[in-house]
């Protein structure tokens, strides 16, 4: 079973943000796509298992932005 989680990451301003991101939360297991929307502030990320947040923080974290779920 596919989801989809839109998280809120306040702060990216440019594309090199954008790839920052896809980078580091693609590397989590089981993350099948992600894609980020730099002007409305959100990464949608969709898997084929259930993603703990901490996961997700850790690797947008790692990118140098925090989290917010939406």
């Amino acid at each position: 079973m596919t989801r989809s989680v839109t998280y809120a990451v306040p702060g990216m301003v440019c594309g090199n943000c954008a790839d920052l991101i896809t980078e580091e939360v693609s590397r989590i297991a089981g993350v099948t796509g992600v894609s980020v929307a730099v002007e409305a502030g959100t990464v949608t990320v969709t898997s084929d298992r259930p993603l703990p947040l901490t996961e997700v923080r850790a690797a947008v974290e790692e990118a140098g932005y925090e989290i917010r779920h939406r």
